[in-house]
């Protein structure tokens, strides 16, 4: 077969990439009866999404290695941590994508190539929360 006769359709590249941490929290606005109102932890499972028309050499939407800012700063500000005691945010998981992405898009997006789409935070297997991000 000629490769060389395939037609490359134009489009959109998207990547992904997951990054984990663990901490607690607990939902303070809760009624004292809700469960997520008592102290409990997660290991959080965090994927960031990000898209362009066009590739940077060798191809790449943005080099997986230009993210490990993101995950220093997972690992140094929330892994391990109580979430409700130094967010300035009641720490819900949809709360915490539209954070994480806010991070993303102020210190790390004007480094890299590539458009952050969305972040989606899981708490477990079967619950997430994702933000996708507006009028980049």
């Amino acid at each position: 077969m000629d490769f060389s006769a395939v037609l490359l359709p134009s489009g959109d590249f998207t990547i992904g990439k997951t990054f984990t941490f663990e901490a607690g929290h607990r939902i303070p606005g809760l009624p004292d009866e809700h469960k997520c109102s008592r102290q409990h932890g997660h290991s959080y499972e965090v994927e960031v999404v990000l898209t362009t028309a066009s590739l940077e050499e060798p191809g790449f939407v943005t080099d997986f290695g230009a993210l490990a800012p993101f995950k220093e700063f997972l690992n140094n500000e929330l892994d391990h941590h109580n979430l409700h005691e130094i967010l300035p945010f009641e720490p819900t998981s949809e709360r915490l994508a539209q954070f994480l992405a806010g991070w993303f898009v102020q210190n790390l997006q004007p480094a890299i190539p590539g458009r952050l789409v969305s972040v989606l935070v899981r708490e477990t297997r079967a619950s997430w929360a994702r933000f996708t991000v507006e009028g980049q």
